[in-house]
């Protein structure tokens, strides 16, 4: 959801025919429209070194994104759903000679990171319609878009929701929240309105029209976040976009799926696009009363070793890089040649750039590794031999033996999410 690698993301959305009769949802669907994108930078800088300040940053943002999961999911569910070790940890803040680093890279040339591009995906809500620039998140479950009433500097480079231009608007009891790591907040009341991704529309769709915009999106061309997991960690407490597109018949499959590479990308809603992969799903069963995409009963390798078992991996493309507890990460990095704790306070590690580890986790299936490209994150400094992993050791408070993989993962594989089968499913690459 902030600063993410690069991508061309374009989104495609199954629409089914009252001609012709849904198919299966063991089948995957390939009929698809696609929609316009927008750009965003990613953690490594144009000289191909490591950006270590916007890492911090993001890792701080994901901590906080994850802590109001576990929040809702209290709210929603209680307590007792927590995976074993899982825990509200306290909301954590931007150093402040971070921020002022990167505040200063912010009022220089931005015209460094342009090679270096993120795509999301535009929307409109209301009628008649409103666009916005939407960042499509597997790690959070609620869409919320700035009002036309934000006080905050932030939304004055935004698009933003005017309720009183929309006949289908309507203002609900209660409010949204979520707090960020510098601090602030993006909040507001909450409405309903008619939602349209490329054709596929739905009606009375809960979402916030925020007030106030944290400073964290100062510098992201986004105006807003649609969130694709489950309803169980939604802070408005009702189902996502994509679930009631679903429920609705809006789509043909009650699946979506994921492309991600250098150009090309997709997001696919209501099937999967056999043009982007080869042979066959891998379906890894998920714990849904988690809330989130939670592939059970994985492995940890590292080459033709295991090095974990047991372990649970959760799939965010919201998330730019990949985290793991401290000391399951430590174990994998013990397995990699050279390797060291680059930073021990965010927990980066390094390694030979010359030889790019072989780290991969497996459901009992294939080993699904990550590619020389997608584990470097850029050179520790100019002139390095070392390079940073997109594997970093961060307690998220997921609970114990609990990964969270983000794009750096995903860009390695077609990923299918289900919401049927209560599986998340992989595939190769065509």
């Amino acid at each position: 959801m902030f600063n993410k690698s690069a991508l061309l993301l374009a989104v495609t959305l199954a629409i089914s025919a009252v001609a012709n009769p849904s198919p299966s949802p063991l089948e995957p669907v390939e009929r698809g429209t696609t929609i316009p994108l927008g750009k965003r930078s990613s953690l490594t800088r144009e000289d191909g070194v490591f950006d270590h300040d916007k890492a911090i940053a993001s890792t701080i943002f994901t901590l906080n994104k994850h802590r109001s999961n576990l929040i809702n999911l209290q709210k929603n569910e209680g307590a007792h759903v927590f995976n074993a070790g899982a825990y509200i940890h306290p909301l954590k803040t931007i150093p402040i000679d971070v921020e002022a680093r990167m505040q200063k890279r912010q009022s220089e040339a931005l015209t460094d990171e342009e090679d270096d591009l993120e795509w999301a995906g535009s929307i409109s809500v209301g009628t008649p319609g409103q666009k916005f620039l939407i960042d499509f998140d597997t790690g959070s479950a609620d869409l919320w878009i700035p009002s036309s009433s934000c006080t905050s500097s932030t939304c004055s480079s935004k698009s933003k929701y005017k309720a009183s231009s929309s006949s289908t608007s309507s203002k609900k009891s209660g409010t949204f929240s979520i707090q960020y790591g510098d601090g602030s907040t993006v909040s507001g009341p909450v409405y309903t309105d008619s939602v349209n991704v490329a054709g596929i529309s739905v009606s009375g769709q809960y979402f916030s029209p925020v007030t106030t915009l944290s400073s964290s999106f100062s510098d992201d061309p986004i105006d807003g976040i649609l969130g694709l997991a489950f309803p169980a960690i939604s802070n408005l407490g009702k189902n996502p976009f994509f679930n009631t597109a679903a429920n609705a018949g809006a789509v043909a499959a009650n699946q979506f799926s994921f492309y991600l590479a250098s150009t090309g990308s997709e997001l696919y809603l209501g099937g999967a696009n056999k043009a982007h992969y080869t042979g066959s799903i891998e379906y890894n069963a998920v714990d849904s009363s988690s809330g989130f995409w939670q592939a059970t009963n994985g492995k940890a390798k590292v080459g033709s070793t295991t090095v974990l078992s047991s372990v649970q991996t959760i799939i965010d493309s919201g998330t730019t890089i990949m985290y793991g507890p401290p000391a399951d990460v430590k174990k994998i990095f013990a397995q990699v040649s050279g390797s060291k704790l680059f930073d021990s306070t965010n927990g980066f590690y390094s390694y030979p750039c010359a030889t790019p580890p072989k780290i991969s986790f497996n459901y009992g299936g294939k080993d699904w590794t990550i590619s020389a490209a997608n584990i470097n994150l850029g050179q520790t400094t100019t002139g390095s031999k070392d390079c940073v992993a997109s594997l970093a050791a961060q307690d998220l408070g997921l609970g114990s033996h609990v990964f969270l993989l983000g794009d750096s993962f995903m860009k390695n594989m077609y990923s299918v999410f289900d919401f049927d089968r209560e599986a998340v499913g992989f595939a190769t690459l065509a």
